[in-house]
């Protein structure tokens, strides 16, 4: 039987439940010939009579008593899976969830969105975790609940995902740089020392592609991994650092800011999840709260 009718196991529980034609049908709100040719069906499909009579009445099968417990389990654990999902509180949910962010994010948005849950979801623990790379294997395997990132072709094409912000370069530099205190030109921001900030060690990005158009090209004087790292370098040296903008508010306070002399594209951040958890009630919460974060923050 490749396509067994499913319906067929309700029947067949309100038969073997009520031994009785009848009360089976009441049950179902069937009619009694409905009923009827329902449990002609249940025989034909399972191949035993099930029901068969006794005087006045019906007795069940041996076959039909073997059924009839893990039939009704069935129903139980099918009714329990299509149920409707209960309404969230928030107050009684424990539960840590993951995130995978880019350097910068947490020290940005990490400090209100940890403050809502802790008024909203006191039992919720965030778990942050730094994104070495784009590999999403680990929202795959559910190792990850939500990660942050900028969607590129690599991006695996099941991941559901949410804008959170558009963001683009500035450049930084220490305070008392030589830069904060003259206006900024594409010639004298390439003439400066630069850090370059790439995970996979590369020299090349945006920004130089924009000054190459100029004739120009600038220095980069070290390659580090982050953003953190880069501003920290920035901050103690005279060292330029080109980083995202609203990524790195927080890390960028008492450092002198500047617009980029070159034009460069804007880039769109966004959260990304597992399709899996798209319809569980305290992640969708989860996901509006940090939508509704980055939103309002600058």
């Amino acid at each position: 039987m490749p396509n067994p009718d499913f319906n067929l196991l309700i029947t067949l529980d309100a038969v073997l439940a009520e031994g009785s034609v009848a009360r089976a049908a009441k049950r179902l709100r069937l009619s009694p010939s409905a009923m009827s040719r329902a449990l002609a069906r249940l025989r034909e499909t399972t191949g035993d009579p099930l029901l068969v009579r006794a005087g006045r009445g019906l007795v069940p099968t041996p076959r039909a008593i073997e059924l009839r417990e893990r039939v009704s389990q069935l129903v139980r654990d099918g009714r329990e899976i299509l149920r409707p999902v209960e309404t969230l509180n928030l107050k009684n949910l424990v539960r840590t969830f993951t995130l995978r962010t880019s350097e910068g994010f947490v020290e940005c948005f990490g400090p209100e969105l940890i403050a809502r849950i802790g008024e909203q979801a006191p039992g919720v623990r965030l778990c942050f975790l730094q994104k070495p790379d784009k590999d999403s294997q680990s929202l795959r395997d559910g190792v990850v609940d939500l990660e942050t990132g900028v969607i590129e072709a690599s991006t695996a094409p099941e991941l559901r995902v949410q804008a959170l912000f558009r963001d683009s370069y500035v450049g930084v530099v220490r305070l008392g740089h030589p830069l904060s205190q003259e206006e900024i030109t594409p010639s004298s921001y390439a003439a400066g020392k630069h850090i370059f900030v790439s995970r996979a060690g590369l020299d090349k990005g945006p920004i130089d592609d924009a000054l190459l158009a100029l004739g120009l090209e600038r220095k980069i004087a070290t390659i580090v991994g982050g953003f953190s790292t880069a501003l920290g370098l920035a901050r103690g040296s005279d060292l330029i650092a080109s980083v995202p903008e609203r990524h790195t508010a927080n890390l960028r306070q008492g450092m002198f800011s500047f617009p980029l002399p070159v034009r460069t594209a804007e880039f769109t951040v966004s959260l990304l999840w597992h399709p899996r958890l798209s319809a569980d009630p305290a992640h969708r919460w989860l996901r509006n709260l940090v939508m509704e974060i980055c939103a309002k923050t600058h």
